[in-house]
């Protein structure tokens, strides 16, 4: 295989795969991106002329395909797509790659079909090979993985995600928090920005301190699109971000200075939806004032959401404090657009029994979590994981 090989190659690639992938999760499109990755790298290791081209290999082969899309970073993410997942199309089933061949076969001219890669089928079975340009051998390293069941979602990965999923897949680099994601994907079908979100708001983590994993992952789930007040409450709160040099010494009202400096950090840590009103906001309850922390509107709940820092375990007196909070606003806030407003008490410990005797079941709108100013142990997640993908 030689450089003027490749730029023909990846051009008639994209001319067969591209025009069909206007499809909802284009496939197509991912698979001419991992093909292109595929070439590249193949190409790095083995060109003929490799050395000739070194680090302006990428640079010379956008000059030369001029294919819309395809710039030096989308070259490099394609790279990185092989790397990350060398064996995507080994967990395709016969059916997909009877497809895929025909495909090839019709949408290549019969001039240029000898001027493929061959052996592209061998990724997938060995009764069925694309016998093309035998100047390229695809490397048969991993085999085993590629029969191994632990990778059989891959398939179910490749024909419900987007490629531009994939390429917030690849950012991470442990393989066990990216499998986390995969899982994530297959069971809700984020957008690209929920899952985004779901990276940024440290999702796996979240996942770690959870007892009972299994609950943990439905409550995610279900706070994927948010329907009920309940739904955009987590059970912790990571403020990691805060960086504090003493976070066990931090009294409120330092806590509090410290959100509202993060605020878009904080904002993102709480969720989807909140609109920041209001810090320290005076009410007047009877004939005295009193003053909450921090004051939230939720843009799709359509309801107000009232939170109090407690740099200690939760106590009745807080639980209190915050139902006379919500009840205000539920009475003298509220318009007859609003649904009933929410309060969070955020405290450095759930103290559980204790707050399942102060919330009664008529209070719907209380809720109280646990914040974490430093990150757990993801350790324990992998059997989760990979027990929840072998089900799927």
């Amino acid at each position: 295989m030689n450089f003027e090989l490749l730029v023909r190659t990846i051009a008639e690639t994209h001319s067969a795969l591209y025009q069909q992938a206007v499809k909802a999760v284009n496939v197509n499109l991912t698979l001419r991106n991992w093909l292109v990755g595929l070439y590249i790298v193949e190409f790095e290791q083995n060109g003929e002329d490799r050395a000739r081209y070194g680090e302006k290999l990428l640079p010379n082969l956008v000059s030369k395909i001029s294919i819309k899309g395809l710039s030096e970073t989308m070259l490099k993410l394609c790279r990185q797509f092989y790397h990350t997942y060398p064996n995507i199309l080994g967990s395709a089933t016969q059916k997909f790659t009877l497809q895929l061949s025909h495909q090839l076969f019709n949408d290549y001219p019969d001039t240029n079909r000898n001027q493929l890669p061959s052996k592209i089928r061998q990724l997938v079975t060995d009764e069925l090979q694309v016998v093309l340009n035998k100047n390229i051998t695809i490397r048969q390293s991993g085999t085993d993985e590629l029969t191994s069941s632990d990778n059989s979602y891959l398939f179910s990965l490749l024909k419900t995600t987007s490629f531009t999923h994939f390429a917030e897949l690849v950012q991470i680099d442990d393989p066990i928090k990216r499998k986390f994601y995969e899982l994530l994907i297959l069971k809700t079908t984020p957008s690209v920005k929920e899952l985004k979100r779901q990276i940024e708001t440290l999702a796996f983590e979240r996942l770690g301190l959870s007892g009972d994993k299994n609950i943990a992952m439905a409550q995610l789930e279900s706070k994927i699109v948010p329907a009920v007040p309940s739904d955009v409450v987590k059970s912790h709160y990571f403020f990691d971000f805060l960086d504090l040099k003493n976070p066990q010494l931090i009294e409120e009202t330092e806590l509090e200075q410290a959100l509202i400096d993060h605020l878009q950090a904080f904002i993102i840590e709480l969720g989807n939806g909140f609109c920041f009103e209001a810090r320290q906001k005076r009410v007047l309850i009877g004939d005295e004032y009193f003053f909450i922390d921090l004051v939230f509107y939720h843009r799709i709940l359509k309801c107000h959401v009232l939170i109090d820092l407690k740099t200690e375990k939760a106590k009745h007196t807080h639980i209190g404090q915050l139902k006379a909070y919500v009840q205000h606003y539920k009475k003298m806030v509220m318009t007859s657009d609003d649904n009933p407003p929410v309060g969070i008490l955020l405290v450095t410990d759930q103290n559980k029994t204790l707050v399942e005797y102060a919330i009664a079941e008529s209070d719907k709108e209380l809720f109280v979590s646990k914040y974490i100013l430093q990150l757990p142990n993801k350790a324990t997640l992998e059997a989760f994981i990979n027990n929840e993908l072998r089900n799927i």
